[in-house]
């Protein structure tokens, strides 16, 4: 994933805005232009870290296509796989790649793998109350935190701030963990990549939705969530990581997804059931290319996410068959 990230870096652009690096959508995507023949409804199920980008998507697709009717379903990414597998979704946003058993399961009905599309990427952010001073954390704490099984290796159970470095009325303050349901994709990331694929704690405070993780750690000077970078708000602070006990902290901005050094970086996926060597049907197909434009990619930016590059585009476009 980190690689990936890293490939394609130098050809999205990175601007100052005072203190804080601001994305651009890359120059080369192309403007999206509307064709006849687009007509039918759009069902879209699965990741609730996506809700915001597809309601955005499918409000500018609209603003083409006035008669196309979209419903998105937002109720975590393992509710995409089994709708796809059914034909009830058309797309089904993923904010992790498809597990294998879901893979296969689809391929079992359909004779091939589903096709999942890299649209944006995402940076897993821990967050805090917006007054909590702690300069960062390694994932090895983070796993002390938030797991019972600590497989990263941290020698105690954390359950205080005090014992991450904070003093005076920090230091005696407990943990107050929030995160979400086994049905979230994000849910799934942060076990395998900050949990080493341990167990939750049972005090953790599952929430049905990543906008409920921020809005409880905003709520809770000793709290702390883990959620999409595109729900942070000025309530909360994004937490600078390690990946190593030792490591250099690294804070969740823009230039650290794209270089690969956030520890947290990950693709949001659009999966589709999509035969290889066909040819999509109109509506997904320029659906797909709307997402793939400089007008999708601008929705991208709005909702807190970052964009591809213009190479990238074209290198997902080719995996349905879109030149």
């Amino acid at each position: 994933m980190i690689k990936q990230l890293a490939l394609f870096a130098g050809a999205v652009m990175l601007a100052a805005a005072t203190a804080q690096a601001q994305v651009e959508v890359d120059e080369k995507l192309p403007e999206y232009k509307p064709v006849q023949g687009v007509s039918g409804t759009i069902k879209s199920v699965g990741s609730d870290t996506m809700n915001n980008e597809m309601t955005l998507w499918a409000e500018g697709f609209r603003k083409f296509y006035p008669n196309v009717r979209i419903e998105i379903e937002g109720k975590g990414t393992s509710t995409a796989p089994p709708a796809l597998i059914a034909g009830t979704s058309t797309f089904g946003p993923m904010s992790r790649e498809a597990k294998s058993t879901e893979s296969d399961a689809f391929e079992k009905k359909y004779g091939y793998k589903p096709t999942l599309l890299g649209t944006s990427i995402d940076m897993l952010a821990v967050y805090v109350h917006k007054d909590n001073p702690i300069k960062g954390l390694t994932l090895p704490q983070a796993d002390a935190i938030f797991s019972s099984t600590r497989k990263l290796g941290y020698p105690n159970d954390i359950t205080n701030w005090g014992q991450v470095g904070l003093t005076g009325s920090w230091a005696d303050l407990p943990i107050s963990m929030y995160g979400r349901n086994s049905a979230s994709g994000t849910y799934g990331f942060f076990k395998s990549n900050v949990l080493g694929k341990g167990d939750y704690k049972n005090s953790v405070k599952e929430q049905p939705g990543s906008s409920s993780v921020v809005q409880g750690v905003a709520s809770d000077k000793g709290g702390i969530g883990y959620s999409g970078i595109g729900y942070k708000t000025a309530d909360v602070r994004a937490v600078p990581l390690s990946k190593t006990t030792d490591g250099k902290m690294i804070p969740a901005e823009p230039a650290y997804a794209y270089s690969g050094e956030y520890p947290l970086s990950r693709f949001l996926w659009l999966s589709l059931n999509y035969k290889p060597g066909s040819q999509l049907d109109p509506l997904r197909r320029e659906f797909v290319k709307y997402i793939f434009s400089k007008q999708g990619q601008e929705a991208v930016v709005k909702d807190g996410y970052f964009p591809v590059s213009a190479a990238l585009a074209k290198k997902e476009l080719a995996k349905v068959g879109i030149k």
